[in-house]
């Protein structure tokens, strides 16, 4: 009976220790919706970009097991702050908005806002220049903010839609008249045959919608965490790793100039 017992709680403290490591693991969230060149789902069924690769980095600096976790981009914060994983990775800008709801990293990139519109257009980013036109926007983003913010009064309608693709179809379409979005993200778009149509029509600037940058989007009682993440972003910068991963994807530094 005592060798069943011990046999019991042997098997009882594996599960258990198991169970703690298991929970020591760090998820990340991740939009289930393409966003090239920062993260995608290859054909084989791995996620790959330059956020992926910057993050799995910032995760074997911290010295953890990690994974990623799919989720709508509309549902990632009620999804982060339901537990189903611990820090959004999705180029979710840092906004004063939603820190009210949640925490962040520091930030790991930084680039502008842009319009994009047909080349033969008279757009130039400025509320006149769309004056009566249809602009589109993914929902939920601080491009969505900007356009509601100084567009609304000019525009005939702001549409918005579910993933960034979306509205690059509508605009090769004629459909909409311009989007709003990251300018690198845009870039894969424009240097591809469908996106020959457009180009960049001007940079946005409005610090109080778009933030300082980019960083992971964390719950506000994960103090611990979030130093971990913040040391293990300046330790891969120090060391060169960002750099490394980063002279894959841009010819710039995507950190932000002078920063």
């Amino acid at each position: 009976m005592k060798t069943l017992f011990k046999l019991f709680a042997a098997a009882f403290a594996a599960v258990a220790m198991s169970t703690s490591i298991a929970s020591a693991d760090v998820k990340f969230g991740v939009a289930a919706e393409p966003y090239p060149p920062f993260a995608e789902k290859g054909a084989d069924g791995n996620w790959k970009g330059w956020e992926i690769e910057i993050a799995n980095a910032i995760c074997a600096a911290m010295n953890e097991k990690c994974e990623w976790v799919e989720v709508a981009w509309d549902g990632i914060i009620p999804a982060l702050l339901a537990k189903k994983f611990d820090v959004i990775i999705s180029s979710m800008s840092i906004t004063e908005e939603r820190m009210k709801t949640i925490d962040f990293t520091d930030k790991y990139y930084d680039t502008p806002a842009v319009m994009v519109a047909p080349k033969n257009s008279a757009v130039d980013g400025t509320p006149d220049s769309v004056k009566n036109k249809i602009v589109g926007v993914q929902v939920s983003t601080t491009h969505a903010n900007y356009a509601e913010k100084h567009l609304q009064s000019s525009v005939a309608k702001i549409k918005t839609y579910q993933t960034f693709d979306e509205h690059n179809q509508d605009l090769v379409a004629g459909r909409i008249d311009a989007v709003i979005g990251d300018s690198l993200a845009m870039q894969p778009f424009l240097d591809s045959d469908a996106g020959k149509c457009c180009e960049v029509k001007g940079k946005l600037v409005d610090t109080a919608v778009f933030g300082p940058g980019v960083g992971g989007g964390m719950r506000k009682e994960d103090d611990d965490l979030q130093q971990k993440f913040n040391a293990a972003i300046k330790k891969i910068r120090e060391e060169g790793t960002y750099d490394a991963i980063s002279k894959k994807y841009f010819t710039f530094d995507i950190y932000g100039a002078g920063n």
